[in-house]
């Protein structure tokens, strides 16, 4: 059954859920970091469920692809801020390097499954 909506995809519904754990993480670190860490945090964040869904009304595979490809960037991205979150003190990270690693497996599957389909 083809989805109706980006919010019926399991792989934006997981990185939606890792936004709000940014959110929630980043609340707790330094003010000084308001504007640095925690802004480019939650930027990079936000950035992977915003390019599923802009890449979900894209036509052609190529397009599509296209978008998920900027959100396994911004993942990326999101994966040094945990390391240097940890390695800075301000946090331990290890639910969200969870449920980062599980947004990239199932980001993989789905660009996977737009390069292989026929339409």
């Amino acid at each position: 059954m083809k989805s109706k909506s980006f919010k019926e995809l399991i792989v934006w519904q997981k990185a939606h859920q890792f936004v709000l754990s940014v959110y929630k993480l980043t609340k707790s670190f330094p003010k000084e970091e308001l504007f640095g860490l925690v802004s480019q945090f939650r930027r990079a964040a936000v950035s992977i469920p915003a390019n599923i869904a802009e890449g979900y009304r894209k036509r052609g595979k190529a397009d599509k692809v296209k978008y998920l490809n900027i959100s396994e960037g911004s993942l990326e991205e999101c994966k040094y801020y945990l390391l240097l979150a940890e390695d800075l003190g301000y946090a331990k990270t290890n639910k969200e390097n969870e449920l980062a690693e599980e947004v990239s497996k199932l980001l993989n599957a789905y660009s996977n499954k737009i390069l292989s389909s026929d339409s």
